[in-house]
């Protein structure tokens, strides 16, 4: 007995030979990008429509293609004794073969017993209680608790003195509250299996995008949700469903309702999406972007409407090219190209031509808050944006003279200027300019001199003769 517990001390530290030596790496971290297959597994040929929950051999989500964080989240809740379901849009974009932005989970879990469970975790959200949970790297995972479908929210249940059992309810209760079927699908840890209590797999399967429930209600009570059921048509090529479409366009207006910050971050969203062409069509189409640009309105609606509307198209078109060339394109050039067509139209914007080199930063700028307003931006952002497009008079003046001057093409937004230009030249059908077009074809950068051997000085002696480290 005493020989055996020294060899097992003996061992303890070594490692055993016959174990395999295997790490896994994450599949977010892997350098050649994902593995998801070329072609899609068919979603859930067996569906059952009476059926809510689709059991692990009918789907195609495997756990290495979800977050290590959410993992633990998710094993951390379900060993406490909860239910813990990964919720929302990643579920979504597992199914469709995507890689999800983000991992939410949903637990029946309050907030306050979220935050035992989480050392490093938090409690936040003034309309609706979350938990962040916080990993290193800043990797944040937020934690939601199930919720019953009233139209109360954290603060107006606390003014009406609503208990939790009035807030809080059930996983089929939470499913029924969200806006879209795609988006009402759970994935449950416990077992692997997907549990659809809305009926999202059979629009997924149908490429259709659905309101819950009554889509007038729906976006009566938060009107956001319009844009993002605009938003998911546009990014997985779906169709909008018949009664949710006519919603949208009888509630268009309804969108001034909701807060201005909040309404500009979801369009900014859109245009970095790199699906902006889909994205402008079906804003156009139902009502929403004039109702989103009141300063777009009149343009839209004048002789020009439709010079207008194909030009918004077109800039959009230049947008995705940017963004699919993996080109980081600034927040600057991109108002720069959604508002150049309202600018194109205008007779103000053609009264600034003149006939030496000038910006005409100042009454830009002015012209740019009309159209964007009542969304406002960062000063930077706002400068660059009024310096791009004033930049087109004098790029416009130096390709008719063939003269690039330094003070033009040294300005730090001279890039972004271009590319605007050549964007309008090819509406207009025009050839377009280089992206350097101030160096001369065929011209090579200097070469940077480099540093020789340094030569010793070599002194006179008073003989005459010269005297130093090469003297012979």
């Amino acid at each position: 007995m005493k020989e055996k517990r020294t060899e097992n001390r003996h061992n303890r530290g070594r490692r055993n030979p016959n174990r395999r030596n295997r790490k896994k790496v994450p599949f977010f971290l892997k350098d050649d990008g994902p593995t998801w297959p070329a072609v899609q597994k068919p979603l859930f040929e067996s569906l059952d429509n009476d059926s809510c929950v689709i059991l692990r051999p009918d789907h195609n989500i495997s756990r290495k293609y979800i977050d290590k964080e959410a993992l633990k989240v998710l094993y951390r809740l379900k060993d406490a004794g909860f239910i813990a379901y990964l919720v929302g849009g990643s579920v979504r974009d597992m199914l469709l073969r995507k890689r999800p932005k983000d991992f939410d989970v949903g637990t029946n879990a309050r907030p306050e017993q979220i935050r035992k469970i989480f050392r490093h975790s938090r409690i936040i959200g003034k309309r609706f209680r979350l938990v962040h949970v916080y990993f290193r790297g800043g990797k944040i995972i937020e934690v939601s608790t199930f919720r019953k479908q009233t139209d109360y929210d954290d603060r107006e249940a606390a003014r009406e003195e609503l208990s939790n059992n009035d807030i809080f309810g059930t996983p089929r209760e939470d499913a029924s509250r969200r806006d879209l079927t795609i988006n009402g699908l759970f994935y449950n840890i416990a077992n692997f299996s997907i549990i659809d209590y809305v009926g999202g797999m059979a629009d997924l399967r149908n490429g259709v995008v659905r309101a819950i429930g009554d889509p007038e209600r729906r976006f009566l009570r938060d009107p956001v949700r319009m844009m993002r059921a605009v938003r998911h048509a546009a990014r997985i090529d779906f169709e909008i469903e018949p009664l949710t479409w006519k919603a949208i366009k009888a509630n268009a207006d309804k969108i001034r309702l909701c807060a201005i910050p909040r309404v500009r971050d979801e369009w900014l969203k859109d245009l970095q999406s790199g699906v902006s062409v889909r994205w402008a069509e079906l804003m156009l189409d139902s009502g929403l972007f004039a109702a989103i640009f009141p300063g777009f309105r009149s343009a839209l609606e004048g002789q020009d409407g439709a010079h207008v509307r194909d030009m918004i198209i077109k800039m959009m078109e230049q947008l995705d090219m940017l963004t699919a060339r993996n080109k980081n394109v600034s927040e600057a050039l991109q108002l720069s190209l959604l508002a150049y067509p309202v600018l194109h139209h205008m007779p103000e914007w053609h009264e600034l031509r003149g006939r030496k080199i000038r910006w005409p930063t100042y009454e830009v700028r002015g012209m740019l808050h009309d159209i964007f307003a009542p969304y406002d931006f960062r000063n930077m952002v706002s400068d660059q944006t009024a310096q791009i497009v004033s930049s087109q008079w004098p790029i416009s003046l130096c390709v008719e003279r063939s003269n690039w001057p330094k003070r033009v093409w040294s300005k730090m937004t001279f890039n972004d200027a271009v590319i605007l230009f050549n964007a309008v030249r090819g509406y207009s059908g025009e050839p377009t300019i280089p992206e350097n077009p101030h160096q001369k074809e065929g011209a090579r950068k200097k070469q940077r001199r480099g540093r020789g051997k340094r030569r010793s000085r070599k002194k006179k002696s008073a003989s005459g003769r010269v005297s130093g480290r090469n003297s012979p």
